[in-house]
């Protein structure tokens, strides 16, 4: 299949175009730069130079392929609201370029947490930061309906490996400019995590043979206690751990107090998905999370 993807050229995207490309997929890739357009034809990816602020542009590449697998998102914690509409008006363009089709939409979205239990793939479409990508996700499902092939993949809150710069990351740098790896409350909190490669060959395996209106987790680890990860970025920079308010990690905090394992045994029952990567308490002991000051 020819898969137009956008965020290819971003980590998890990266990850993504190497797995399609490498199962005999071709891909056109989303670049917002000639930086990332260059990276992305050195691949042997095609480029489309565009973004998310341009509707008709992504449709117009999504008419040209055989299936679109939609990770951009922009990540502007100050202004979640408005990177959420942005995202609305990239589904709506994208389900609109394929309706009718039964071509194959892939989105990314977040595992949800559930109250006093492990999250499931039939838990309400939640995901992403307080639900607030809850409503992209319906409507992507929804896109079954007009015969768009569409699933929506729930990435956990820890996507972890070589060149990691998101949460965990953040941790770690944290822990280094702080003096202590430190956790919320009795660091009991579970956070689910999956190694990078082993979402990737999901999102192509979704691509390949989800059925439409399915929901996904890319899960691995259901659920890592906080207190074991600030326990081995302690041990790694050789500080102590301690529980902090939510407040010494910043936007972080709240989301670190709450405990949100997730279950991916539906998702490995209907795919076949095995992961074969390193749990992120594995990961966590590469040299790479510490070599030196990650991005924030």
């Amino acid at each position: 299949m020819k898969i137009f993807v956008t965020g290819a050229s971003g980590w998890i995207g990266t990850a993504v175009v190497a797995e399609l490309q490498r199962t005999g997929h071709e891909v056109l890739g989303l670049a917002r730069s000639e930086a990332s357009a260059t990276r992305l034809r050195a691949t042997g990816a095609l480029v489309h130079r565009g973004d998310l602020a341009d509707p008709e542009g992504l449709a117009g590449a999504a008419a040209t392929c055989d299936a679109v697998i939609h990770l951009a998102f922009i990540h502007d914690f100050e202004h979640f609201d408005d990177s959420v509409k942005a995202d609305a008006r990239a589904v709506d363009a994208l389900g609109a370029a394929l309706a009718g089709s039964n071509r194959p939409l892939v989105i990314a979205s977040g595992t949800p947490a559930v109250l006093g239990r492990v999250a499931t793939e039939r838990d309400d479409l939640s995901g992403g930061l307080a639900g607030a990508r809850g409503a992209v996700a319906r409507a992507t499902v929804a896109l079954a309906e007009r015969r768009v092939r569409s699933s929506v993949v729930r990435l956990p809150r820890t996507v972890h490996g070589r060149g990691d710069h998101g949460f965990v990351a953040r941790l770690v740098e944290i822990a280094r400019v702080t003096g202590v790896s430190g956790y919320v409350g009795d660091g009991s909190s579970r956070w689910p995590a999956v190694h990078v490669l082993d979402a990737a060959r999901l999102f192509r395996l979704a691509v390949e043979s989800a059925p439409a209106g399915s929901v996904l987790h890319a899960v691995n680890d259901e659920g890592v206690a906080t207190r074991d990860i600030a326990e081995t970025i302690a041990k790694h920079l050789e500080l102590p751990t301690a529980s902090v308010a939510p407040e010494h990690f910043g936007f972080l905090g709240g989301i670190l107090a709450i405990d949100q394992p997730a279950s991916s045994a539906a998702t490995r029952e209907l795919l076949g998905w095995r992961p074969t990567e390193r749990h992120l308490l594995e990961d966590l002991e590469a040299h790479y999370y510490y070599a030196s000051t990650p991005k924030a």
